[in-house]
């Protein structure tokens, strides 16, 4: 028998180090340090169990946990017994419980998840929702660290992840990524973002999608480089606490996040509250996930460039689940390039206008080593630099497709064509730059052009209304090209500013102003709009709320007004 080579996801297992480690922010406050040699033990425990309870090479494993050493090692013991990880997120706070089961009963049976590993807390909700779905087992992440069964190698599987779209634009698909792509993404990343040295990582970032998961989490352990990881809930209650990780003596030198992490800590940090930092020593805060927005990066530079943070620490990048993350990202120590394009609203196949004064757009950098990009029109043929097209991207990260066939068609219009991804997101090469405009799933043709959600959200977040207060989403309301401006802010917001703000972008779309109560705004586990889900709720009169304002964009006669400022 030939001897069973661990992939390098899993060599850190063989020759784990006592010392660096992962610090988890427990309950309390306080950081508990897991060093990767205990890390280790408890994942080959977990490994031993699911072997001793029937796991098959091969077998699809989710993992519904929140992120913690638990997660960690069951996610590595599955590797580790054969399987194939498929992390699920745990339920949100305040989330309906209807909607959760409807959403874990559809990705775990999409996957075809024989086992599932639950946080203690969480097995008897999700074990009926297993059932359902098929799975074979639903077992306590506990009982397996618990148990010491006899622990043998065994040759992986094909597969290392099944990870999950967001579904922001559709239901969530099962992105089938084989071992190679998550190890040539992560040797990219690794190389790319932090260097050589022993740099650390902090993160607060949901660990069941690709920019936590592969960007922060995985690329930290399997280099086992030191980890600060946070929870999404810490990070909001005290962005400060996250600022912190970043200051002093091992302090974290990389982290990612989107936009609107940015945007909360420029809401929620005081100039008064830094004054004991020192962010010399940041050197890269990758940003994607969603659109850059070049102001919020001039907002949170001006925040902390007193305590040493630098512009060029700034890494936008852009990738998605089926590209396993990252295809582009600004190179490091950089300053990241803007260009004024005179709209947003674009013809696939035209040339982008570059004016003095007009509307900025944030590159998003170069292919990853090992990654191309080429944009594209709708007959495929690729495209001149400087004209709008299709993102389509080729390389060793690229994933396998979606598991059984993931299903209808997405919305979101991703696909896989051999060894092309056409991810469906709309953009331009400048200077040998990438620059995204948004998501052809989430635009709306009017007048020959596409005009993208995210570029809309832009004004309303112009207007004052906080990032997670407000989502549109874009759709035909009858014959009518319709902009659906949910909003849940409450105080302090002119209705004016936000009408004003979407003309300036856009005519000949009616925009709907919604005032909705607080946390209708259905959102995934990376904080995205369900911009399906919403649109769907608004078309059949169930999201409720109170209209503000009905005004066909680039008229002079507004249809509806209820209240000015709010």
């Amino acid at each position: 028998m030939s001897p069973i080579t661990q992939p390098p996801l899993l060599a850190w297992v063989d020759k784990p180090g006592a010392r660096r480690g992962v610090r988890f922010l427990g309950r309390d406050g306080e950081w508990q340090r897991y060093g990767y040699d205990r890390l280790g033990i408890l994942a080959r425990a977990v490994a031993g169990g699911l072997r001793e309870r029937g796991l098959r090479r091969g077998d699809a494993v989710a993992i519904v946990q929140p992120s913690g050493p638990q997660f960690i090692a069951s996610l590595f013991g599955v590797l580790l017994a054969g399987g194939t990880a498929s992390p699920v997120a745990p339920p949100q706070a305040f989330q309906d419980a209807a909607v959760y089961a409807a959403h874990v009963t559809g990705v775990l049976s999409s996957a075809g998840v024989r086992f599932v590993v639950a946080a203690d807390d969480l097995h008897d909700g999700v074990a009926p929702l297993a059932r359902a779905a098929g799975a074979h087992a639903t077992l306590r992440a506990s009982a397996l660290l618990d148990a010491t069964p006899a622990w043998t190698r065994r040759d992986p599987a094909e597969l290392a992840l099944l990870q999950f779209t967001s579904g922001s634009s559709g239901r969530a698909r099962a992105v089938r990524v084989p071992y190679a792509a998550v190890a040539a993404n992560i040797a990219a990343l690794d190389a790319w973002v932090l260097g050589p040295g022993p740099g650390a990582v902090a993160s607060w970032l949901p660990v069941h999608h690709d920019m936590g998961l592969v960007g922060c989490l995985l690329t930290a352990v399997v280099n086992q480089r030191d980890l600060w990881l946070m929870t999404p809930e810490q990070f909001i209650r005290s962005p400060l606490r996250y600022l912190r990780c970043f200051s002093g003596e091992g302090a974290a030198a990389a982290t990612a996040m989107p936009t609107f992490g940015l945007d909360h800590v420029v809401r929620r940090v005081r100039e008064d509250d830094l004054s004991d930092l020192d962010l010399s020593g940041w050197r890269s805060l990758v940003i994607g996930a969603e659109r850059v927005d070049a102001p919020t990066l001039d907002r949170f530079h001006a925040l902390l460039a007193p305590c040493g943070f630098r512009r060029s620490t700034f890494m936008p990048a852009y990738g998605l689940a089926e590209a396993t993350l990252a295809v582009t990202a600004v190179p490091a120590q950089e300053p990241p390039a803007v260009v004024e394009i005179a709209s947003s609203s674009v013809a696939v196949g035209e040339p982008v206008a570059i004016v003095p004064e007009g509307r900025p757009v944030t590159s998003v950098g170069v292919p990853l080593p090992g990654l191309a990009v080429a944009l594209v029109g709708h007959d495929g043929v690729r495209l001149a630099d400087g004209q709008v097209g299709e993102i389509v991207v080729r390389g060793p990260s690229v994933a396998a497709g979606y598991a059984r066939g993931g299903g209808p068609a997405s919305p979101s219009l991703t696909s896989f064509d051999g060894g092309a991804l056409h991810t469906g997101d709309a953009g331009f090469v400048h200077d040998g730059q990438v620059f995204v405009l948004g998501r052809l799933g989430d635009s709306i043709k009017v007048r020959g052009r596409a005009v993208f959600a995210d570029d809309l959200e832009d004004a309303v977040h112009e207007a004052g209304v906080a990032r997670l207060r407000a989502a549109v989403v874009l759709g035909m309301d009858g014959p009518t090209a319709t902009a659906l401006v949910l909003v849940e802010e409450t105080r302090g917001v002119e209705v004016d500013e936000i009408l004003a703000g979407l003309s300036r972008r856009v005519s000949g779309v009616e925009a709907v102003v919604v005032r909705v109560p607080r946390r209708t705004i259905a959102r995934t586990s990376s904080g995205k709009p369900r911009r399906r889900l919403l649109w769907d709720g608004y078309a059949s009169g169930a999201l409720g709320g109170e209209v503000l304002a009905s005004e066909a964009l680039g008229a002079v006669t507004r249809k509806t007004v209820a209240g000015g400022a709010w």
